[in-house]
């Protein structure tokens, strides 16, 4: 069917309204008030697909202030808000049925100075701070395709709307749009779909190791008073990971008996049956986290991923009209697990780098490279690469992995080996045959039963989201051979996409038309866009795209 598209021409079009994308507008206005009218303020657009800014915002989340007091030095004069302020820090290791405390706390777990936040509402407050700075925001609106003329990136095709299951347009039919830009901001989070596609026909991920992810799943509870200290902050690894699997829990102190809650699972796990939804779950039976939750009640949900590659996983962040900034260019700190500051202080080298471009009038890779010049010589950078082999480090298990990260603190960074290759999460997951000789019938996920008071499956869990969908759009789960799915999957993996999906989207049902069988139910009204589908699928015939603008997670004290 052929479409008829409205081009619109800006300046400067920005993909994704977090905290990346928004410090990148903000400070490129600041940049430009104080240019002394040698610089015009150009048109800025933001577009988000959440149906505010915010809305899909999630994480633990600390905040680290060092990008926010440069950024807006009067940061808590303007009301940023904040749950807490960071007090007592405890790191345990757990057993199924016992705790051991650290003695002494690692320097990368001390958060003295830094913010408890809900990250929804922070983003949504910084999108404030953005729009008083005469940069527009327009959100519900998805950007789908990536342009690309003459190996120039020119700006975005964003999502069609009002188009039923099938393609065929309803009566509120809304073609999308070409959004034409001088330059484009890549800022849509985690394994956004406009960045694997500049990886696919770019080349910028070329001679770099592969990212890789943890799934985070997190609820916040109410919970009864005096169960958790003043800003309390507790890190936990071991149990229920398994000890050649990378992972860990978390509990944030929220304030008014609020508390958040999470745990994190790495994506190259060997299992087949790997849940990181489940093992949070179990998480939440030991003893220890029991104590500090039990009788409270569960308010809100989400899950994400998480880029934990390092620095040796970032892609080059620059081409002919394209910057990537912020959890798309993995931004984050593996070891702390911190990355808001560090994708907002990306936006703003971003932002130094497109001022200066509009000086010359140039946006070509000759003068956007200055972003990769600057990001070397960056605080990011040097927090960075001290940090580089952090992940890698526990590929051969957690006792090694603790040991190199020991050794890294010692060495800057370089711990045992540097720049460890490794491969995609997806290509470290076992045949169910394979593994079950390896490590045995009681290492794959076992049947728990749910009260949903306490521990929740994953309908219930979702439904706490707000996630919501219009069920009657063409499919963002894209599956490319669904006889995979319903036979070679099914005898070779055991269909593991029922398993680390943390929104039940995917289950394998009864098959009519074929006794005894099973085949493969989607229900992409569940997807909270947390990508896990789209990294880990071992055949990766699993593409996530965007949905209709507007849908999917309204996250609320995330």
């Amino acid at each position: 069917m052929d479409i008829k598209r409205e081009t619109l021409e800006v300046d400067i079009l920005v993909v994704g309204a977090g905290p990346g994308g928004l410090s990148f507008a903000y400070h490129l206005a600041q940049l430009v008030g104080s240019s002394g009218g040698e610089v015009s303020m150009p048109e800025v657009v933001v577009i988000e697909k959440g149906t505010y800014p915010g809305a899909h915002s999630f994480s633990g989340a600390i905040l680290d202030p060092r990008a926010i007091r440069k950024l807006i030095p009067d940061f808590l004069e303007k009301g940023m808000p904040y749950e807490k302020k960071a007090g007592k820090d405890s790191l345990y290791f757990l057993t199924e049925g016992k705790q051991f405390r650290f003695p002494f706390l690692p320097a990368p777990f001390h958060n003295d100075g830094n913010y408890i936040i809900s990250l929804n509402k922070f983003t949504a407050w910084l999108s404030e701070q953005a729009e008083a700075a005469q940069v527009n925001i327009f959100p519900g609106t998805g950007g789908f395709e990536l342009l690309i003329e003459d190996g120039t990136v020119a700006g975005v095709r964003t999502v069609d709307l009002g188009f039923d299951k099938e393609g065929n347009p309803k009566d509120n039919a809304e073609p999308g749009s070409l959004l034409k830009a001088k330059v484009t901001i890549l800022a849509e989070g985690v394994h956004g779909s406009l960045t694997k596609q500049a990886y696919e026909k770019l080349g910028i991920g070329r001679e770099k190791i592969p990212q890789q992810y943890l799934t985070g799943v997190k609820e916040v509870w109410d919970i009864p008073a005096g169960r958790l200290s003043d800003g309390e902050i507790v890190h936990t690894f071991g149990w229920p990971q398994p000890h050649h699997e990378y992972g860990g829990g978390f509990i944030y102190d929220m304030g008014d008996n609020m508390a958040a809650i999470g745990y994190c699972a790495g994506l190259n796990s060997p299992n087949p049956t790997n849940d990181p939804h489940y093992k949070f779950q179990q998480f939440k039976r030991h003893p220890m986290v029991r104590r500090i939750f039990e009788g409270g009640k569960m308010l809100h949900y989400g899950a994400k991923t998480i880029p934990e590659g390092g620095l040796y996983a970032m892609p080059r962040m620059y081409h002919d009209g394209l910057l990537i900034i912020g959890d798309s260019a993995g931004f984050l700190n593996s070891m702390r697990l911190k990355g808001i500051h560090l994708a907002m202080e990306s936006g703003m080298l971003a932002a130094e780098t497109v001022f200066e471009a509009l000086k010359k009038g140039d946006f070509t890779s000759d003068a956007l490279k200055w972003f990769g010049s600057r990001f070397e010589t960056s605080a990011a950078r040097n927090e960075l690469h001290r940090v580089r082999n952090f992940h890698s480090g526990f590929e051969d298990g957690l006792l090694v992995g603790l040991m190199s990260a020991g050794m890294q603190m010692i060495t800057g960074g370089f711990g045992f080996v540097d720049r460890r290759q490794t491969q995609p999460d997806y290509a470290h997951m076992l045949k169910l045959n394979e593994y079950l000789i390896t490590k045995g019938q009681d290492a794959v996920k076992k049947n728990m039963k749910f009260d949903n008071e306490y521990t929740f499956d994953k309908l219930t869990d979702v439904y706490r989201s707000g996630t919501k969908h219009e069920e009657d759009q063409p499919p963002h789960l894209l599956v490319a051979d669904y006889d995979i799915c319903n036979n070679t999957c099914t005898e070779e993996y055991g269909n593991p996409c029922q398993h680390f999906c943390p929104a039940q989207v995917y289950e394998m049902v009864d098959d009519e038309s074929r006794p005894g069988k099973k085949r493969l139910q989607l229900t992409p009204s569940n997807c909270v866009h947390c990508k896990t589908c789209d990294i880990v699928d071992p055949y990766k015939i699993i593409t996530w795209v965007v949905p209709e603008g507007g849908g999917g997670p309204n996250y609320t004290n995330c």
